[in-house]
């Protein structure tokens, strides 16, 4: 029994004039083996594939096409009144709303936190102005002294006067710039106190005050005298010596501790006495000096011809 139902439900061959069996998978067509109907069947599972991509592809275009022109309303304008799509940013994704003030991330930094700003790199030295020049100027000439000298007038600077109490007298201007030295000089020093011309001040030390002083000092023989320095601020300056001669010739030499130019000047007289002022005009850069000696260049007597000197002072 079970023999006959086996049998019963084998199929038979396909004979001409039976209808196809179109939904049994091993119906085919007349003259198609098997393996045709494989190919058959994987072409159209590629077909099938390729219209799947296809619709996958114009999918996501659409989806690219809405991401990057927005929304737009049936009136054609944003919410804002501008265009459709116009308020999207666009440029490098990512860099949207960067505060750029904030400079280039930097690690380990808090949130908000800003790097330090780099130190600024320091500014070039300022040059230092050169000092200007100053010239050597050197003037020297002669003139009768008054009869009466003023010191406080004619030293507004500094004076100096010597041989009030003596040969190691000196009295100088109170308060003054003390830019006159007495640097010695050759010969013993004397004093006298019977000078033709007469000083006077008011602003001395250690004595104040004095009028009508003949009083100075001296030095007999040639070649003794003295010798005088003022220094120099690099402006312009004058310097009035007084001195005399008696019984000799006497020579001022002039000259600037820097070089440049000297004067030499002389009086004399053979018989008695003669007092003169000399006017020194100058100017040398700060630091350096005018040098001033005043000697016996020729003694007319052996008793003593000397070079007198009475008093400098400074303006």
């Amino acid at each position: 029994m079970a023999e006959e139902d086996l049998s019963r439900q084998r199929i038979r061959p396909w004979r001409h004039g039976d209808p196809p069996a179109a939904h049994h998978p091993l119906t085919a067509a007349p003259g198609r083996s098997r393996t045709d109907l494989r190919r058959l069947a994987r072409a159209r599972r590629r077909r099938r594939w390729a219209v799947e991509g296809i619709a996958a592809l114009a999918c996501l275009i659409a989806l690219v096409s809405y991401l990057t022109t927005g929304d737009p309303d049936p009136g054609g304008e944003t919410d804002g009144g501008l265009p459709a799509g116009a308020g999207r940013p666009s440029g490098v994704p990512g860099l949207e709303g960067r505060d750029f003030d904030a400079g280039l991330v930097s690690p380990g930094l808090r949130p908000r936190q800003r790097p330090p700003s780099p130190s600024p790199s320091p500014a070039p030295p300022t040059p230092t102005p050169a000092a200007p020049v100053v010239p050597a100027v050197l003037a020297v000439s002669t003139a009768e002294v008054p009869a009466d000298v003023d010191l406080t007038s004619v030293g507004s600077r500094d004076w100096i006067h010597w041989g009030l109490r003596g040969a190691d007298s000196t009295v100088r201007k109170r308060g003054g710039s003390g830019e006159i030295r007495d640097e010695g000089g050759t010969g013993r020093r004397g004093g006298w106190d019977d000078n033709q011309e007469s000083f006077s001040w008011r602003d001395g030390s250690p004595v104040a005050s004095a009028s009508g002083s003949p009083h100075g000092v001296y030095r007999c023989g040639t070649g003794s005298g003295f010798t005088l320095a003022v220094s120099a601020d690099g402006r312009a300056r004058t310097v009035r010596v007084y001195a005399g001669v008696w019984m000799a010739r006497g020579r001022l030499d002039a000259r600037l501790s820097v070089g440049g130019p000297s004067r030499t000047l002389w009086i004399e007289d053979r018989h008695t006495s003669r007092s003169t002022e000399f006017t020194i005009r100058f100017q040398a850069p700060k630091g350096s000096r005018l040098v001033l000696t005043w000697t016996v260049e020729q003694a007319f007597s052996d008793d003593c011809g000397n070079v007198g000197l009475q008093a400098v002072a400074l303006r």
